[in-house]
Parts: structure tokens; C-alpha cells; sequence
């Protein structure tokens, strides 16, 4: 395991701070850069956390601004259209992970890694809340001797704007993805006008209008399982926690259908919920990963690859931690 510092690129922002407090509380010890535009920021960020250094990036900088020093790892956590974290980890051979993007957007990591495979591994992390759907997912889908159908409605509270830059993505995202990916009947197609319409029940079953949307997690959870029906659909309004006069919350309905190990109807439904909203899942995701990659959890340094998160969470970990940050996987009615 290396002693250089994980660098996290955006780390004074809500969900760079999540990701280092996860990080610090679970290893102490574990040396933080929180890199940022903004120097005072940084360092104030890197103050709150504890035993942490705010630096200053430039991100047009082949080395982002710091020089030779080194790093163990990179995790970029706004908008990187130059992929500079990426580039810049690759020159140097350390994992990265980014968390922004779509899938309409993977071109530029794919291409980065296909030309340098053995340089460093690269997780394509946007998946929904980085984790936090598709190990629930695949866990849900062990019940199952062959999963036909696999329905996601995430539930994104209108009071959970997780940010500035969080706005920001989710704002492009819907401007730039005029479609969204969907498997049926075993062919991918993009979902687009009426058919991009969507709704599904929130944990309390009431009925949420959404629209159709793409993060990794279609082919991810379509790969792993293979099943020929995945779907994603994205709702922003008031969740199940706030129609009953609690704060808000973040919700993600996870609807199965198929056949038992013995060839029986099965359809199961679960909801993965927080009450503090979506970033302490995403932060919670990222440093996992971050742990994994370098070492930090006890096992070798992951070698080089391309991996989405799933495959590097362990899930009895994962939903330990899950559990310890105050999140719950919730047994639902099947509707």
C-alpha cells in the first residue's frame, strides 16, 4: 500500500468532502490531498477534515499545478471535460476515478484507456450514487435463477441539490442526453419523446412521474445479470420521507422480476434510502473505492483495468458501511 496522499480533485466540494470524511474516519492515518481551484477554500476544507492538505489545481496543467509531487491515487469529482485527472494519473500510474459524465460522454475515458491499458486502472464511476444501486442490485439478483426484468426509479428530493456543481452536472446531463439507454427484449435502444416518459411507485407508493436516464449502471446491471429488460428512470420532487412530514431523503426503488432457482415466478422490490439526501452515498462510494484501489482495506492494490464500481465493492462491506453512515435497505411491497 502506498503512503502518497490520494488527491481529490473538487475535495472542498460537498461531495469531496463526504468522500474525506468517510476516508478519515474509517483509516486515520491516511494522508489527503483536497485539491480545488479555489487555494482558501481548500485549505479550509483539508482544515475541517483533519490531518489533510488543501493544494491549488489548474487542471489546463499537465500536472495539474503540482509539480513532481506524488500521489497514490486520483479521484476527480466535478465535470472534467479535458480529462486531465485521467491523463494526469496515467503519467503517473495511479488509479482513477471520476464520477461526473454519461454515458453518452464514456468516449473519452474508454479511448484514454484503451491507449494506455497497463498504465494505471480506471473506474468509470458514474454509476447512480456510485454503488449504491448496483450492489443492492446484484445482491437482490442472487434470489434469482435468471432475472428477465430489472427496473430502477431513483428518486432525487427537489431540497437535495447537493451543491453547486452537483446542480451543474445533473443540469448538463439533462441537456446533453436527449435519449437515454435502455435495454428490451435483449437490444439496447435509446429511449427518446413519449417513450423517455416514465413513472414508478417511491418507497411509500406514491406514484412519481420521471424521465428515462442513463448512468452506467443499464449495462452494467444488464452485463452482470443479462438480463434483456433494464431500465432506469429518474424522478426530482418531494420523496417519501418529506410527504410525511420528515426532512428530506434520497430513494432508490429497485424492482426484480424472473424465475427462482427452480424455475418458479419470483419478483422481488427493495428501496436503498438515506436520510441526509444523495451525497453521503456518493461520497460514501467514492472512498470504497478509493480504498480498494490503493489498498487501504487490507487486500493488494487493485492492478491495472477498467472497472466500474460495482466490481470493486465487496458487498457485505459495502452494506455494512451503508448501514454505519445511517442508510437502510428497505423490503417492499411487490406491487
Amino acid at each position: 500500500m502506498s503512503t502518497d496522499p490520494i488527491l481529490l480533485v473538487g475535495g472542498s466540494g460537498v461531495v469531496g468532502r463526504k468522500t474525506a470524511r468517510f476516508l478519515r474516519d474509517a483509516h486515520p492515518d491516511a494522508p489527503l490531498l483536497v485539491g480545488g481551484r479555489d487555494l482558501a477554500r481548500a485549505e479550509e476544507a483539508a482544515a475541517e477534515i483533519g490531518g489533510a492538505e488543501g493544494v491549488a489545481l489548474d487542471l489546463a496543467a499537465d500536472d495539474l499545478g503540482l509539480g513532481g509531487r506524488p500521489v497514490s491515487a486520483v479521484a476527480v469529482l466535478p465535470k472534467d471535460d479535458r480529462i486531465a485527472g485521467l491523463r494526469f494519473a496515467q503519467a503517473r500510474g495511479v488509479p482513477h476515478v471520476s464520477i461526473s459524465g454519461g454515458i453518452d460522454e464514456i468516449g473519452p475515458e474508454v479511448a484514454a484507456y484503451v491507449h494506455e491499458p497497463d498504465a494505471a486502472p480506471v473506474v468509470l464511476g458514474a454509476e447512480w450514487l456510485v454503488g449504491a444501486t448496483t450492489v443492492p442490485t446484484l445482491e437482490f439478483a442472487k434470489a434469482f435463477g435468471r432475472v428477465h426484468d430489472i427496473a430502477i426509479g431513483a428518486l432525487l428530493d427537489e431540497q437535495d441539490t447537493g451543491g453547486p456543481t452537483t446542480a451543474v452536472d445533473l443540469e448538463h446531463l439533462r441537456k446533453t442526453t436527449s435519449a437515454a439507454l435502455t435495454r428490451r427484449d435483449g437490444a439496447y435502444l435509446w429511449r427518446v419523446g413519449d417513450d423517455a416518459k416514465a413513472g414508478f411507485r417511491a418507497a411509500d407508493g406514491t406514484e412519481m412521474e420521471a424521465f428515462a436516464f442513463t448512468p452506467y449502471d443499464v449495462v452494467g446491471l444488464a452485463t452482470a445479470t443479462g438480463a434483456p429488460n433494464v431500465r432506469f428512470d429518474l424522478a426530482i420532487g418531494v420523496s417519501s420521507t418529506r410527504r410525511r412530514g420528515e426532512p428530506m431523503s434520497t430513494e432508490i426503488v429497485i424492482e426484480l422480476a424472473g424465475e427462482d432457482r427452480a424455475g418458479r415466478p419470483l419478483r422481488t422490490r427493495h428501496a436503498v434510502v438515506h436520510p441526509d439526501g444523495q451525497m453521503p452515498l456518493t461520497g460514501l462510494g467514492v472512498a470504497m473505492v478509493l480504498e480498494r484501489l490503493v489498498g487501504l482495506d487490507g487486500d493488494p492494490a487493485t492492478p491495472p483495468g477498467l472497472y466500474f464500481p460495482y466490481q470493486l465493492l465487496e458487498p457485505a462491506a459495502y452494506l455494512a458501511r451503508l448501514e454505519q453512515i445511517g442508510g437502510a435497505v428497505l423490503n417492499l411491497e411487490v406491487l
